[in-house]
């Protein structure tokens, strides 16, 4: 199995470049970073009749912390006082919400329900007030929630139990996942999903939240919705009808809560499920001919085309959404895809590609879809893998109008204030800097709290990272 160069060894800009080039790689990024006023990154937006003070957005994460009811722990009030001392000034849906029990990703998961939404508020509100004793105003912060069903990786009573709801039989994710026809949502049960979010939407108003996120991304329900071209009924075939479960959401918020924004987190494109070869390294599941279950994928299950994707966000505009949250792929199927790394999580495989590949791939999509739909804000993702060089390809893909926002997640657990490093001219604290280990995504997929274990010092203290070494060592000797 090839080993790909850590960024860590890049130490230079003629070096960075030199990788680039021997991947075929076009020089997206600033040789030397800028700070202050100098910065696109500090670069106020003007967005939903507001300013947004800079640049940087932290995007919305699963914890596996929150209480059995779906109320915030100390844990994730740990992890969202951070967020507002990390200097962003966009917290794109602080965390992934279910909208009911059966959607939830796993049992302490946030769920937004009459019971917890005023603790999600209080919490909010201590965010926002930590981000004003550090930063001095929150008049140009902009803070949403992400409503989101899990769909087909739904765990609501065990976290080892799988308990899908999926929007049709995939022949590649049933096997994979051990789903079968019996868990196909019917358009009865859409219906009543869909009033779910328009009530959560309603919750998240009234906890103080600037905006929703429906979430249309990784394989959730909303997103695997989209594919369902093979569906019957009124939920399935035509784009109308593989549109009408955000479209329904949407023109539902808008008529029952008038006063909040709506965006989603949307992946610009899918492609055909990986699984572990002989060698470990991941590669694509065996399909022959059209592959048709890809979202914004080409036909070959390994390209993308943005055609209907470019649709979807024309038609997600007219209903008044402003700006979206880009993603690809999915963590549970294709994670090189989504989220590029150079370790596997415990369920998952080694990169078969060099982790840059992954990253630029992402960029290449928004820069393409901004040109496609030029009126919509989107904020770039898949950043973290760049590590030491990550302000610098943010700062050239903000700066050359590729994107308007650039968008961490995993490396805003390891190093929450790298935002503010930034912006003030520090230079990067590398002791901080997150090497995608992958433990905050192997913690949760094995019942315990996600987290940065290798470097966050609170959690390398915590019961469960004792259960964590041990449970990788076990995985590591079969």
């Amino acid at each position: 199995m090839k080993e790909y160069p850590k960024i860590s060894t890049l130490k230079t800009p003629e070096a960075f470049a030199a990788h680039l080039d021997s991947l075929g790689l076009p020089h997206w990024f600033e040789p030397v970073m800028k700070s202050g006023e100098a910065s696109a990154l500090s670069a106020p937006l003007e967005l939903c009749g507001r300013t947004i003070g800079n640049r940087w957005a932290i995007l919305p994460m699963e914890g596996w912390d929150c209480l059995p009811d779906g109320s915030p722990s100390e844990l994730t009030e740990r992890r969202w006082l951070r967020f507002g001392e990390s200097g962003a000034k966009m917290i794109f849906g602080c965390e992934a919400a279910a909208v009911m029990l059966s959607g939830k990703s796993n049992t302490r998961q946030m769920m937004i329900t009459p019971g917890t939404a005023a603790n999600i508020g209080r919490l909010r509100a201590k965010m926002v007030e930590r981000h004003r004793e550090k930063f001095g105003t929150t008049d140009d912060l902009y803070v949403g929630l992400q409503l989101t069903h899990s769909g087909r990786y739904s765990h609501p009573h065990d976290d080892m139990k799988l308990e899908s709801v999926t929007a049709y039989a995939h022949p590649l994710l049933d096997r994979k996942f051990g789903s079968s026809p019996e868990n196909v949502v019917s358009d009865d049960e859409l219906d009543h999903i869909v009033a779910t979010f328009i009530k959560a939407a309603a919750l998240a108003k009234d906890a103080g939240f600037d905006f929703v996120d429906i979430k249309h991304a990784h394989g959730y329900l909303g997103h695997e919705l989209l594919s369902a071209f093979e569906r019957p009924g009124r939920y399935g075939g035509s784009f109308e009808n593989r549109t009408r479960f955000f479209r329904n959401i949407v023109e539902g918020i808008r008529r029952e809560v008038p006063e909040i924004d709506i965006s989603l987190r949307f992946s610009l494109f899918d492609m055909i499920p990986f699984e572990k070869g002989p060698d470990r390294a991941g590669r694509p599941m065996e399909w022959n001919g059209h592959y048709p279950y890809a979202f914004g994928g080409d036909g070959t299950g390994l390209g993308y085309d943005l055609t209907e994707p470019a649709a979807f966000l024309k038609l997600a505009k007219s209903l008044g959404v402003q700006f979206i949250c880009s993603t690809v792929g999915s963590p549970y199927y294709n994670p090189h895809i989504q989220r590029p790394a150079y370790y596997p999580v415990s369920d998952g495989y080694l990169a078969p590609e060099d982790p840059i590949i992954g990253a630029f791939r992402q960029i290449r999509a928004v820069a393409e879809m901004k040109k496609l739909v030029p009126d919509l804000a989107i904020i770039g993702s898949g950043y973290t893998c760049l590590q030491e060089w990550l302000p610098n390809v943010a700062e050239y893909t903000v700066g050359h109008g590729m994107a308007d926002f650039a968008g961490i997640g995993r490396m805003v657990l390891s190093y929450p204030d790298i935002c503010a490093d930034q912006l003030q001219g520090r230079g990067l604290d590398k002791r901080k800097i997150c090497r995608t280990f992958g433990d905050c995504t192997t913690a949760p997929r094995n019942g315990l709290v996600s987290g940065c274990y290798p470097l966050d010092h609170y959690y390398k203290e915590l019961e469960s990272a004792k259960k964590l070494k041990d449970l990788k060592v076990r995985l590591n000797n079969k």
